[in-house]
């Protein structure tokens, strides 16, 4: 089961470790997992189309962003490449990053609080928008066009 991304939230077992899942290298890969929303997905991306959810994995744990009815954090965090409802696609490497694990929980924390989820549009707010600006943030460059280019031909 996700669970929501917020200040008040944070558990412990995430700050105290502080170590990155990167070897000691002082670099943790950033990666974009990309699910299907629906079955015609395999009938629409062989034409470069499809409905597609995204999330940001880094350390061990993948975040996304979802619509709910409430006004608190819509971003929430759950086992990389299983975000429930959805069919897991593939998986982009965007770049890397120097912030150990606590450092990017507290990037999207603070993030977190853009992203409420009764803030989610289908097109001008979505989770494909929000794994852009991580993207942008961190490694400066924008997630694949096709990822999100349904929204933006509605």
């Amino acid at each position: 089961m996700p669970s929501i991304v917020a200040k008040s939230s944070c558990p412990k077992t995430l700050i105290d470790g502080d170590v990155n899942d990167n070897g000691g290298s002082g670099k943790t890969h950033i990666y974009l997992n990309i699910y299907d929303i629906s079955p015609v997905n395999n009938y629409l991306y062989c034409f470069g189309l499809g409905i597609f959810h995204s999330g940001i994995e880094a350390h061990g744990t993948e975040y996304g962003f979802g619509a709910h009815e409430f006004s608190m954090s819509g971003v929430f965090e759950v086992e990389p490449k299983s975000c429930p409802g959805f069919s897991f696609r593939r998986a982009v490497w965007l770049g890397t990053t120097n912030m150990s694990r606590s450092e990017f929980r507290l990037f999207m924390e603070d993030l977190s609080e853009k992203y409420y989820g009764d803030t989610y549009h289908l097109i001008a707010k979505n989770c494909n928008h929000f794994t852009d600006e991580v993207s942008k943030q961190l490694t400066g460059k924008r997630i694949p066009g096709w990822v999100n280019r349904l929204a933006k031909l509605g």
